[in-house]
């Protein structure tokens, strides 16, 4: 079964077509990020207006990537949400368009649940229920995923996701946005003890708190002057351990309190190599399985979108033309 999906969540614009679920056919991504570095983040009516100007070409090269007429097409998938209204209408409204006029089935797939799922686009996943992970620059989210569409919020961010304290540590370095990607490189060059900045789960739940470290790192800075940038490295790498320390410990925490052998993460942050080596050590201690994503898959695409329509279109689920966006979720059933 041939699955078109429809990305347009955040800043990036990706049609994908799967078959059957795990086998991509093609993955087509078009990124309007150099239109928001000089800004610092992502500024929502150059991101729509990035969609607009390309959703169309993005899904004609994904069909003739992969080969095919778009009568190929067996169902349309297509982000409702969580991300940027403006953004998620662009997909939403060609996807509609597409179903209407193709009289093609439209699924409408939840995005975060979608980055759970790109780590899982293989023939051997892990069986449910697992404990899941998304881990970007919106979200920082723990669930316990007893179905494709069946998702138990564990632990949720209550201020800033682990993304977003990356970009914003970055910002007070001077490196630059996104900041993910530079902490990672430059906290290899750094010593991850140097300075002691604390980041802990809230009040002993598995919830998350990003907020006071970043303001932490901020007047450590403010309170170093013109020496600073010799400390770059160390900054980086000192702030790195924390926020990961927490992440780690929270995500190790759920599995045993849910007796879970089976951890699975998703979403931009999941690329970091040292979060991942951090999981990998854990898991060859604890003994459990882990899951992630290839890294062509962490950052926003189509391929989860249309991957995860897949299992929702066997499960029976379809949505109407009444579908629009959600620029948060309606909740999960347990």
């Amino acid at each position: 079964m041939l699955i078109l999906g429809i990305e347009t969540s955040c800043d990036e614009t990706s049609a994908s077509v799967v078959k059957n679920g795990i086998d991509i056919l093609s993955n087509v991504v078009s990124s309007s990020l150099k239109y928001h570095k000089k800004f610092g983040g992502v500024v929502p009516e150059i991101a729509t207006r990035h969609h607009v100007e390309n959703i169309d070409k993005v899904i004609t090269r994904s069909l003739r990537d992969a080969g095919l007429n778009i009568k190929d097409i067996d169902a349309i998938a297509v982000t409702d949400g969580p991300g940027l209204m403006g953004a998620l209408l662009t997909g939403i409204s060609c996807a509609k368009a597409m179903s209407y006029i193709l009289d093609k089935p439209l699924i409408a797939v939840d995005h975060l649940k979608a980055h759970i799922y790109s780590a899982i686009m293989i023939k051997d996943a892990p069986r449910f229920p697992f404990i899941g992970l998304v881990i970007s620059g919106g979200h920082t989210r723990l669930y316990l995923v007893k179905d494709f569409n069946r998702f138990e919020l564990l632990g949720d961010t209550v201020d800033d996701a682990a993304g977003e304290a990356y970009d914003k540590v970055a910002k007070i370095l001077g490196l630059g946005y996104p900041g993910g990607p530079v902490i990672d490189r430059l906290a290899k060059k750094g010593n991850s003890r140097a300075i002691r900045f604390t980041c802990k789960a809230v009040n002993g739940s598995l919830d998350f708190s990003f907020s006071g470290i970043k303001t932490a790192v901020l007047y450590w800075v403010k309170g170093q002057g013109p020496k600073v940038k010799a400390r770059i490295p160390d900054i980086a790498a000192s702030f790195q351990e924390s926020v990961l320390n927490v992440i780690v410990e929270n995500s190790v925490k759920a599995m045993e309190r849910y007796k879970i052998k089976s951890f699975v993460a998703g979403g931009g942050v999941s690329a970091n190599s040292r979060f991942r080596e951090m999981m990998q050590r854990e898991a060859k201690y604890k003994d459990f399985k882990l899951y992630f994503p290839p890294m062509y898959l962490c950052s926003d695409n189509a391929a989860m979108t249309a991957g995860l329509g897949y299992r929702l279109y066997k499960q029976g689920v379809r949505s109407s033309l009444n579908v629009t966006a959600r620029m948060e979720d309606y909740g999960y059933a347990n």
